[in-house]
């Protein structure tokens, strides 16, 4: 997919208050872009990915004249300190892209490329810093797990097409493993209404209002990618559903929607990854040399 030989990597460490982070740069080996992306690695993971994903996206990107910076959060990797949940690492992203500005000076703007929490964590971060450097978002399954939400994606997506399922009655009546099923069902039912019920008096959680608010405050352009054998990806499109917030976020004529329906979280397959990089490259180089979307 890539020429290795036409990227460079190195080693990258710098300071966030105080501890050391490590990350590893895949830069061109001729003239780079002013744009480059810094991949946002959420929850307890290293800068490689699952299955090394984030380490071919960013050499696919380095091959085609972007550079771009993978690194180890606090706490995790090669990294030192205590670890930061994702929802507290916007001091590491902005100490990330500060780096990778100062490794390479011709960079000016940054796109912020994250799956799952990463995503959730660059949508906050947005929220929190209105980093003029940001450019534009790749938001890939972001991560907006509650109780109301996992009920209501289990109901429509698992439980329904249970019932549509002859076996399922056939285990229920013979007093099998179904009867389980059932129970786990009524009690998703009643997680979900009770959400429903008191959407109007309860606020959202803290790290998915402050995803909202970065979404609704970011005026660059935002690729959101979805996967179609995803739960994550599933409770983001419950949640959106249910939120009018969220929908006009979606609508924005900056905002561009891919669905990869036989993708899993991770994009696990090499064609579904390759995909994905592929989609990653195409929308990048809509962003044009001066930053707006053609």
């Amino acid at each position: 997919m890539t020429d290795a030989t036409a990227v460079h990597e190195e080693v990258l460490a710098f300071d966030c208050k105080g501890e050391r982070l490590v990350g590893i740069v895949s830069r061109p080996a001729r003239t780079a872009s002013d744009l480059a992306v810094l991949v946002v690695v959420g929850g307890p993971q290293v800068r490689t990915g699952g299955h090394r994903q984030f380490t071919r996206l960013c050499r696919a990107l380095g091959a085609a004249g972007l550079p771009a910076l993978r690194f180890d959060v606090r706490g995790m990797g090669d990294s030192s300190g205590a670890l930061h949940a994702f929802e507290h690492i916007d001091d590491d992203i902005a100490a990330a892209i500060g780096a990778l500005q100062a490794h390479s000076p011709n960079v000016r703007r940054m796109v912020l490329w994250g799956l799952c929490d990463g995503a959730s964590a660059a949508l906050m971060y947005t929220q929190a810093q209105a980093d003029p450097r940001v450019a534009g978002l790749v938001m890939v399954n972001p991560w907006v797990r509650s109780t109301e939400t996992l009920a209501r994606a289990h109901v429509k997506h698992y439980y329904l097409n249970r019932l549509r399922q002859p076996e399922f009655w056939r285990k229920l009546l013979g007093g099998g493993v179904a009867s389980k099923a059932l129970h786990d069902l009524l009690g998703n039912l009643r997680a979900a209404r009770g959400a429903a019920t008191a959407a109007a008096a309860v606020q959202a959680p803290p790290f998915q209002e402050r995803m909202l608010n970065g979404a609704e405050g970011f005026g660059g352009p935002v690729l959101w990618v979805l996967s179609g054998q995803d739960y994550t990806a599933k409770e983001f499109l419950e949640l959106a559903a249910q939120e009018p917030r969220w929908q006009a976020v979606l609508r924005r004529a900056q905002a561009e929607r891919l669905d990869f329906a036989d993708a899993d979280h991770t994009f696990s397959t090499r064609a579904n990854e390759d995909a994905l990089v592929s989609a990653t490259l195409r929308w990048l180089r809509g962003l044009g040399p001066s930053g707006a979307a053609r």
